[in-house]
């Protein structure tokens, strides 16, 4: 495979990490953002990103944009100044490249979305994360939602740790917005114990119980009535998984934004 990068010493391994990206209101949080800060400046600095994010599904697997082009703002109702956010990041060809190569095989198709600009799964959290939008990130879709397929993608990924990128799968550790509306203030009982069962599954390796977590968890069904912002965690997964690092994960970020869980995990 080429290089994602060409250099003359092999990078460090890239963890992977699963993120809750927050809405577009996370800017103004007074905690969050300072914690996605802290978190990159404790990571290797990447050679390239490889993004995905709960708010692209699209198949067969799609990449994004390989040149700089506008941000998709996928979200509505909101003011302004929300939709004035930029992140200029360079594209990431070469990167795009190696993705083709290692998920393209007989039947299995890999397609290509020249115009489609980082989402707010995607840029939100880099602009905390990577503010000098200064490193090449490229965006791939959400092919299928069941958790087993998405681990495969991850473990095929795998071999982009160890040139230096870092693959973020970007959720939300519990997403249930319309259950929000009907509960006052606080941390609605569902939220919390789907946090609570995710955090001890993870820190167990219980990943059987992860893949099935609709059945096997409290509140599942409350916690995600759609999978698709829990779905990136195995994508992030099987990325460990291919180095053998399940085992060795860490919750970053913990604790709730307006009843949502932003449990935040690395791997390696």
């Amino acid at each position: 495979m080429s290089a994602v990068i060409e250099e003359r010493t092999a990078p460090e391994r890239m963890p992977a990490l699963y993120l809750s990206h927050g809405a577009p209101p996370l800017a103004d949080d007074p905690l969050w953002p300072g914690q996605l800060a802290a978190w990159s400046a404790g990571l290797p600095r990447p050679k390239a990103i490889l993004m995905v994010s709960a708010h692209w599904e699209e198949a067969p697997l799609a990449l994004g944009a390989v040149e700089t082009v506008p941000l998709v703002y996928d979200f509505w109702g909101f003011p302004e100044h929300y939709y004035q956010v930029r992140y200029a990041a360079p594209g990431a060809p070469r990167l795009a490249d190696a993705v083709r190569k290692l998920l393209r095989a007989p039947g299995i198709p890999v397609q290509d979305f020249p115009d489609r600009g980082l989402d707010h799964g995607a840029y939100v959290p880099l602009v905390e994360m990577f503010p000098d939008a200064d490193i090449p990130v490229l965006q791939i879709s959400l092919p299928t939602l069941d958790p087993v397929k998405l681990m495969d993608v991850g473990r095929k990924l795998a071999p982009l740790r160890d040139e230096g990128v870092l693959i973020v799968g970007s959720g939300f550790f519990t997403h249930n917005l319309a259950a929000l509306r009907h509960v006052g203030g606080g941390v609605p009982g569902w939220s919390a114990e789907f946090d609570d069962w995710g955090h001890r599954a993870l820190e167990s390796g219980d990943i059987d119980a992860l893949l099935d977590f609709t059945r096997k968890s409290p509140a599942g069904r409350l916690a995600h009535p759609r999978t698709e912002h829990f779905a990136p965690l195995f994508v992030t997964m099987g990325a460990a998984d291919a180095a053998g690092e399940l085992d060795a994960q860490k919750s970053v970020i913990d604790g709730f934004w307006l009843g949502l869980a932003k449990r935040s995990v690395q791997f390696g």
